[in-house]
């Protein structure tokens, strides 16, 4: 697993707490809506995390995207545009 893969699975247990994440494996195929079942809310503050640790924008990424591609995007996903904007 990635450093990026790895952080992102902290900071998104950071957004919706531990005890929600029990059982659950987070893995670079796990979906952020079917599998981790983030709401809105949540989401914004996992962009809000992301900008400050890596000065990443999670708006810019997702403005690309239609509706269904954001419902359907996975954690692996989210960490290759991390690792692609680091670079």
């Amino acid at each position: 697993m990635s450093d990026v893969l790895v952080q992102l699975s902290r900071i998104i247990s950071e957004v919706v707490g531990p005890d929600f994440l029990l059982g659950v494996e987070i893995t670079p195929d796990t979906t952020f809506s079917d599998d981790l079942g983030l709401e809105s809310i949540e989401f914004v503050a996992l962009a809000d995390k992301l900008r400050e640790h890596y000065d990443v924008d999670l708006v810019g990424f997702l403005a690309d995207m239609d509706i269904d591609e954001i419902m359907a995007m996975s954690v692996g996903t989210l960490a290759t545009h991390i690792e692609s904007s680091r670079a």
